[in-house]
């Protein structure tokens, strides 16, 4: 699996990972320095030019020399890398030409590999909490505007300081409700938080839960340090992504990988230079990534690209055209293979110019040409050297991988899965106590003190009514005050009766009103 050039080449180095090598009509042996191989890389080509081959072989490499691999397995084939190739393949005879060809001796094996899944069907389970993948990223998953996404980083604000743990959608969600029924105060604080804003958050959450987000977030959290082991036989471990099916949802794929591996840029502790990377991190589909992102993702993308190989970190992007990735990303890929592209268009061959004019020349060949001309199996192929300069671009027949081409079958699948390391710890969804379970704890809270006040609100209510309906009709005591009552009414005569009424009159509003206007005039004549 290594290339050593001791053996070939016998210039008295080692530690790299053979890539491919010629013959008459190809360039000298082309292998990837361990000690560069944070320098990060890119393997682009069009559709059926071998992408995934020269993945497969990179992935060999890696794990042979006890480095662990993370890698996305997009159209469902890479999980043969679980199982060893075989004689009897109908490739054998192709593969053994090419490596007779190229001084390769071909052994096929298996390698360690572990199954994930976010979704939870053809391998472990990956969570992470909505905490951990922040207001960014969720923006950039949900589609947001910049108003929305500011209404989100409040939220994350208020989360922080009420200390409601997000773990969850359910979290985000019952916070968001929160949000809107607090707005007017928020805004306050916060500036603006629409209630439109608010809804249309909750419309982004809603389409991202039928698309399987929901199986996305939550707890167990994934701990980096299970994808960054190695097998008992000092081979890294292979952590294949099943992504097929994850491809419908593209947003949630291409968050779920900037997420890890910002998790892996945050995490980690700086290791400056070492002899090889702690992982090696394979981005399949590239272009995902940076189809309509916001300039502020694709800056903290090309951070992360320039820091994290301090951390030991190796990051290779997968994608049919090099024009696919940005120039400030692109610079930063130092390790290149470049299979066929197609110019059919004037678009195309401006793309195919610029692919070109990223490799250092030849003078035995055309770039541009060449890339056009390489057939299946074949690059052009530029590496880093020793002091870490891109070395001269070569045409390369890539190596026949080791480990089956192809994908295995279910119950192979299921019994490595029943047998790895992982199997029980992320299996079982953890749900405790969180943002949801307490703003609902608060929300009863508050109906049952408000339903408390009502009732005693509605018991004072009926106190007064009684107190006054007893006043209403409360009788006279004795009979004898009550005739001299009736009596002296009587007596009263009609103008008795008038006198009565203008008393009760004068005592009253009106009354006190006729008594302030005529002693002010009054008053006011003298």
């Amino acid at each position: 699996m290594y290339f050593d050039r001791n053996e070939n080449s016998g210039d008295g180095m080692s530690d790299s990972i053979f890539i491919g090598g010629g013959g008459k009509d190809y360039g000298e042996a082309q292998a990837l320095l361990l000690d560069k191989a944070n320098r990060h890389g890119l393997i682009a080509g069009a559709t059926g030019t071998g992408k995934t081959v020269t993945l497969q072989i990179l992935a060999e490499g890696f794990s042979a020399a006890g480095v662990p691999v993370f890698l996305s397995d997009v159209k469902g084939d890479l999980s043969g890398l679980a199982a060893s190739g075989t004689a009897d393949f109908k490739l054998h005879d192709a593969f053994t030409k090419r490596a007779a060809t190229i001084g390769l001796d071909l052994q096929y094996t298996a390698f360690p590999v572990t199954f994930w899944d976010l979704l939870g069907q053809q391998g472990h389970p990956i969570r992470a909490t909505v905490a951990e993948m922040g207001p960014l990223l969720l923006a950039q998953l949900l589609g947001l505007t910049d108003v929305q996404e500011g209404v989100l980083n409040v939220a994350f604000r208020v989360a922080d300081e009420e200390g409601l743990p997000l773990l969850d959608l359910k979290d985000l969600q019952s916070l968001l409700v929160w949000t809107g029924q607090n707005a007017k105060d928020l805004s306050l604080r916060y500036g603006n938080v629409a209630a439109s804003s608010v809804g249309a958050i909750q419309r982004s959450l809603l389409t991202l839960e039928n698309q399987g987000g929901n199986a996305l977030f939550g707890e167990p959290a994934l701990e980096l340090a299970d994808m960054m082991t190695c097998a008992p036989d000092g081979r890294g471990q292979i952590n294949i992504l099943a992504a097929d099916q994850l491809m419908g949802s593209p947003k949630l794929y291409a968050t779920f990988l900037l997420w890890l591996l910002s998790e892996l840029f945050e995490e980690l502790p700086e290791v400056g230079n070492p002899d090889k990377p702690k992982l090696v991190f394979f981005f399949d589909e590239a272009h995902l990534l940076f189809d309509g992102a916001p300039k502020v993702l694709v800056d903290k993308v090309e951070q992360v690209a320039r820091l994290i190989r301090s951390k030991g970190v190796g990051v290779y992007f997968i994608t049919q055209n090099p024009a696919d990735v940005p120039d400030d990303v692109l610079g930063q890929l130092g390790n290149r293979v470049q299979h066929a592209l197609r110019a059919f268009t004037a678009r195309d061959r401006q793309d195919l110019k610029k692919a070109a004019e990223t490799y250092r020349d030849n003078p035995d060949f055309d770039t541009a040409e060449a890339i056009q001309q390489v057939g299946t199996g074949e690059a052009l192929t530029s590496m880093l050297d020793g002091k870490g300069a891109p070395m001269m671009v070569q045409r390369t027949l890539i190596r026949p991988p080791s480990s089956q081409l192809g994908p295995i079958d279910a119950a192979a699948r299921a019994a490595l899965m029943a047998a790895s390391p992982m199997a029980g710890k992320y299996d079982t969804a953890i749900d405790r106590e969180s943002a949801f379970e307490m703003l609902s704890k608060r929300a009863d809270s508050a109906a049952a003190e408000a339903a408390k006040a009502e009732a005693a609100e509605e018991a004072a209510e009926a106190k007064e009514r009684e107190f006054k309906q007893a006043r209403r009709y409360d009788a006279p005591q004795t009979g004898r005050s009550t005739s001299r009552k009736r009596s002296s009414t009587s007596n009263q005569g009609f103008g008795g009766a008038i006198a009565s009424v203008v008393i009760k009159e004068l005592k009253g509003t009106t009354g006190r009103r006729i008594v302030r206007g005529i002693l002010g005039g009054l008053f006011k004549g003298r």
